[in-house]
C-alpha cells in the first residue's frame, strides 16, 4: 500500500513507475514482455482512474484550467493508441517493436510532463490536503478495480481505442 493518500503524489508515483517500466522495455536483459504487460495495465488503470475520479473534481477549482484537464484526457487517448500499436507487434525486441515503443514513450512522457506542470501543480496550489487525500483514496480504489478487470489486455485496449 502506498505511504501517501495525496492524489498528486500517487499520480507522480505512477509516472515514475511508468518510467522504470520504459527502461525495462528498452533493456535486452529484462523480461520486456512482462514489463509491457505491467505497463499496459498501469497506464490504462491510471488514465481511467484519473478520468473517473480526479479530473472531474479538479474541474471544479477555478484556478485549475479546464482546458488542460480536457487536453489531458485527449492525451490519454493518444497514449492508448500508441499502447495498442505496441501490443499488436508480434515480436518483442524487433525493429518494429522498438519503433512502436519509442512512440509510446514519447506520447506518455509528453503527457506526464504536461500533467505534472499544469494540472498537478494547480492541484497542489489550490486543493486542500484533506480533499487531495479523498481524491487519492478514490483514485486508488478505481485504479485497483481496473487492474483486477485486466484493463491492460489487448482486447480492452482495442475497445478503448475504437470507442
Amino acid at each position: 500500500m502506498p505511504q501517501t493518500q495525496d492524489v498528486v503524489e500517487l499520480i507522480l508515483q505512477d509516472h515514475r513507475r511508468m518510467e522504470d517500466l520504459f527502461r525495462l522495455m528498452r533493456s535486452v536483459e529484462a523480461d520486456r514482455a512482462a514489463a509491457l504487460q505491467e505497463f499496459a495495465g498501469l497506464l490504462v488503470a491510471h488514465a481511467l482512474a484519473e478520468e473517473a475520479k480526479v479530473y472531474p473534481a479538479l474541474k471544479r477549482y477555478k484556478n485549475i484550467d479546464d482546458e488542460e484537464v480536457e487536453h489531458g484526457e485527449h492525451e490519454h487517448d493518444e497514449g492508448n493508441e500508441a499502447l495498442l500499436a505496441l501490443l499488436e507487434v508480434e515480436e518483442v525486441g524487433s525493429e518494429e517493436w522498438d519503433s512502436k515503443l519509442e512512440e509510446l514513450v514519447e506520447a506518455v512522457t509528453h503527457h506526464a510532463d504536461e500533467e505534472e506542470r499544469t494540472i498537478l501543480n494547480g492541484a497542489r496550489e489550490n486543493v486542500a490536503m484533506d480533499r487531495r487525500e479523498e481524491l487519492g483514496a478514490a483514485f486508488l480504489e478505481e485504479r485497483e478495480r481496473q487492474l483486477k478487470a485486466d484493463c491492460g489486455s489487448i482486447d480492452n485496449v482495442r475497445r478503448l481505442v475504437t470507442s
